[in-house]
């Protein structure tokens, strides 16, 4: 059978950034069940939702998991390696981690269970999320019919070199003191 291609969104802003994430690409590549086949750059991030903290370092990657990965089990295994890598669950909702590492796309899976949404309900309102993902694939397919690269287009961004400055007007989400719904 053919593996599964997923894609998943990694952003830190606590420690030593630029470390976690490439830690956590280590932790998951010692799955024998899971193959890191791409990875982003880098990108700086403004810090969306609660804006009071420090930047985080975000980037994506593209993983091929064996035929028996499910989505569920591909989600178990990214919260084990937040664990391991000291996330807590605690504090504000869009507050400082030291890891944070979001499924995005698990093939052309769509998941209603209230354990993962698939896609990722909140990926196309996010430029650190479909930055980095262009970088890897900008034409690959999304929800509502668009690519990632015609998701991008739509949606209020500023890049300037690596860092990624976003003004949210159309997010969902609350982002201090820019717009919000």
């Amino acid at each position: 059978m053919t593996p599964s291609v997923a894609y998943i969104s990694l952003g830190s802003n606590m420690g030593e950034p630029e470390k976690n994430l490439a830690q956590a690409l280590i932790l998951l590549s010692k799955r024998p069940d899971i193959r890191v086949d791409a990875v982003s750059s880098l990108y700086l991030t403004e810090p969306q939702g609660l804006r009071d903290q420090p930047f985080f370092v975000n980037q994506a990657a593209r993983l091929f998991c064996d035929a028996g990965i499910t989505p569920l089990a591909l989600l178990e295994s990214l919260q084990s390696i937040e664990h391991t890598l000291g996330r807590e669950r605690s504090g504000p909702r869009f507050g400082p981690r030291v890891i944070d590492l979001d499924l995005l796309l698990f093939g052309d899976v769509i998941s209603e269970d209230p354990r993962l949404i698939l896609p990722h309900p909140r990926m196309l309102e996010r430029a650190f999320v479909l930055i980095p993902l262009a970088e890897l694939e900008p034409d690959l397919p999304l929800p509502r019919g668009l690519t990632v690269r015609e998701a991008l287009a739509r949606i209020p961004y500023r890049l300037e070199g690596g860092l990624i400055f976003q003004r949210c007007s159309n997010c969902r989400t609350p982002v201090g003191d820019y717009d919000t719904e």
